[in-house]
């Protein structure tokens, strides 16, 4: 299938969402090992919620969690990309990064890779000022990531949704600005 890229990275391209993308997205949100960092894992219905609430931000704000397809298999796996965040804190509403890849692909520098070239996006195509990343302070491969691509630690809170989990509630805050990238 060819696919409408928005944009590349040396290995990866990136894309809005497509009906075919609900059944590995599926699978990577039930794989208990990618979801360590999340509350729970999640139903066909709620990835196919998302993937609807991406591809609509997308068509209103020209980003989301982009669909990411590795170039050399031409095989989707999984998502890398910005969006906007407003649940209730200091410093949203905010657009911020985030990167979910099938377990298979870790250890292979693709979310970093993925990670700068969306930056890149925001920054140069988008003129955004200044992008975030937010996780859990136990998610270690995530804040490595986000030191990877340039980010710096901003602050420690606690998650308003995720107030009733004591492993997850309490997150850090990484940000980047424009100029520094």
């Amino acid at each position: 299938m060819k696919h409408n890229y928005l944009f590349f990275s040396e290995r990866l391209g990136f894309r809005n969402w497509e009906k075919e993308d609900l059944a590995k997205m599926q699978e990577i949100n039930a794989d208990r090992e990618v979801m360590a960092y999340f509350p729970a894992i999640q139903t066909e219905a709620q990835t196919k919620e998302f993937i609807e609430r991406m591809k609509n931000q997308y068509s209103e704000k020209r980003y989301c969690y982009f669909a990411v397809d590795k170039l050399e298999t031409a095989e989707f796996i999984g998502f890398i990309g910005l969006s906007e965040q407003n649940f209730e804190a200091d410093f949203t509403p905010c657009i911020d990064i985030g990167w979910r890849l099938a377990k298979k692909e870790w250890g292979q520098g693709l979310a970093t890779e993925g990670a700068k070239r969306c930056l890149q996006y925001a920054f140069e195509e988008l003129k955004v000022d200044r992008i975030y990343a937010i996780a859990p302070a136990v998610n270690l491969p995530s804040i490595a990531v986000m030191k990877k691509i340039g980010m710096d630690p901003v602050l420690s809170f606690e998650h308003p949704r995720l107030m009733n989990d004591d492993r997850l509630k309490t997150c850090m805050l990484y940000a980047i600005n424009n100029n520094q990238s």
